[in-house]
């Protein structure tokens, strides 16, 4: 019996939809990190490099911008920003990426972080 409602359990778990996205809601989530980056096609570096195109960048992909030595090595490694890479990545920076120069605490709510990857999504040109 108790097999059986695991099984069920585990059924109905996986029946369920994933979170939704709600890319406006992201949108101002990133205004966390508007201080430090764009996200428009030929946008500006800030502190921290444009976004746009980052979902397939290799990780310090963007010419011109003056990487930490820790972010160079993880692009040279072959970390490419893809949605399962960012996630860690905005989660907790410095775990991702041990001695980077972003300041960035981390993003620890899982609903804003699906928002933010849905505007990221939108806002960078993602296909």
């Amino acid at each position: 019996m108790l097999n059986r409602i695991a099984a069920a359990a585990a059924l109905i778990g996986l029946a369920l939809p994933a979170a939704a996205q709600d890319a406006d809601a992201g949108q101002r989530v990133f205004n966390q990190c508007r201080a430090c980056h764009t996200v428009e096609q030929g946008g500006r570096n800030g502190v921290g490099p444009n976004l746009y195109g980052v979902f397939g960048r290799r990780a310090a992909g963007v010419e011109g911008f003056r990487y930490s030595a820790a972010m160079r090595a993880k692009g040279e490694e072959g970390l490419v920003w893809q949605d399962a890479t960012l996630r860690p990545y905005l989660e907790a920076p410095r775990t991702v990426v041990p001695g980077g120069s972003m300041t960035f605490a981390g993003l620890r709510n899982e609903q804003q972080m699906n928002d933010l990857i849905a505007y990221l999504r939108r806002a960078t040109g993602a296909q």
